[in-house]
């Protein structure tokens, strides 16, 4: 499983260099190196992380914790994280337990167990109950709605509530103001689903609702779109502001 963005949170530099290595020698890509809660936040907003090697306590203070109790809390981003800690504290690992990890390892780590943890932590996410794989089961797409897997069934949604959808490899997130779903599904798929008249390509990984766009800031390659979500804008694709009528 490589090509994965990691996010390691440590402040040991030389547990996080050990990590760094391992990580780079083994195919995957590491996006940056927080030693702090607020460096920590600063970097998985700025990045594309798909998950997180965290250590429990940050100079001194439980703050891997607080992290992971954050991006848990936050709409839409919430991404697998690996807990590392050289504490036998039972308390400790009872609140660490409450954010729900994909795995708790103690230092110092084995090469092979946080590589089984990285990849069993993606997999383990990206099979949970909102996940739908479209490739695998059957589902029902109209001009109006489609139906994606949410728990033991299937949930209505509206083609028109979507704000946008991101590309990544096979992946599709679809999201909505309220929702995120994940669907196992390739760009040309969905494209073809979609109302061309409603829904444009702005970027090779975006697709944006027309109707829900807010703000088109050309200079900045930025689409701000309602519900405070953002979508890319590159220059290959500026073209569809051509498409609007612009006064």
């Amino acid at each position: 499983m490589d090509n994965l963005n990691v996010l390691i949170v440590e402040d040991s530099s030389a547990d996080s260099d050990a990590l760094v290595k391992v990580l780079f020698s083994n195919g995957y890509n590491v996006v940056g190196v927080a030693t702090s809660y607020k460096e920590a936040l600063d970097l998985f907003y700025k990045n594309k992380v798909d998950v997180v090697v965290v250590d429990v306590f940050l100079n001194g203070n439980p703050d891997g914790i607080h992290f992971a109790e954050t991006i848990n809390a936050a709409p839409y981003v919430s991404k697998p994280f690996v807990f590392l800690t050289s504490s036998n504290d039972r308390q400790i690992f009872e609140k660490a337990k409450l954010t729900r990890p994909f795995s708790f390892l103690l230092k110092p780590f084995n090469e092979l167990e946080i590589l089984y943890a990285i990849e069993m932590a993606v997999e383990k996410f990206n099979s949970q109950t909102n996940v739908f794989f479209s490739q695998e089961q059957n589902t029902v797409v109209t001009n109006e709605y489609l139906f994606v897997k949410k728990g033991k069934a299937l949930k209505k949604v509206l083609i028109s509530n979507i704000v946008y959808i991101e590309v990544e490899e096979r992946y599709c997130n679809v999201v909505t103001e309220k929702e995120k779903f994940v669907i196992l599904i390739s760009l040309t798929k969905i494209l073809n689903l979609l109302d061309a008249s409603k829904f444009y390509r702005t970027h090779r990984n975006y697709i944006v609702n027309i109707e829900k766009v807010v703000e088109i800031i050309p200079a900045d390659n930025l689409i701000m779109l309602s519900g405070n979500h953002k979508a890319i804008l590159s220059n290959k694709y500026k073209d569809f502001i051509k498409k609007l009528r612009v006064l």
